[in-house]
């Protein structure tokens, strides 16, 4: 996976995190200049982990099962 696509990742993993609630939907460009990366995010829809609608994501079950491992990554971690 590249950098990019864990970047979108770990920014779920971030909101999942940080607010309790599992993350199924990520914003992919917010209007105020903030974006995912474009590659990224079709290295993930390429592998079947989001599905794309104009500016936002949803993760499919199995981008929620990544997400999950990611997030279990960064509790091991620590």
């Amino acid at each position: 996976m590249t950098d990019g696509a864990l970047s979108v990742l770990t920014f779920a993993a971030y909101h999942q995190l940080a607010s309790g609630e599992r993350v199924r939907d990520v914003v992919l460009r917010d209007g105020a200049g903030h974006s995912a990366d474009a590659g990224g995010v079709e290295v993930l829809r390429e592998a079947g982990l989001l599905t794309v609608e104009g500016d936002r994501g949803r993760l499919t079950q199995a981008g929620e099962e990544a997400l999950d491992r990611l997030v279990e990554a960064i509790r091991a971690a620590a």
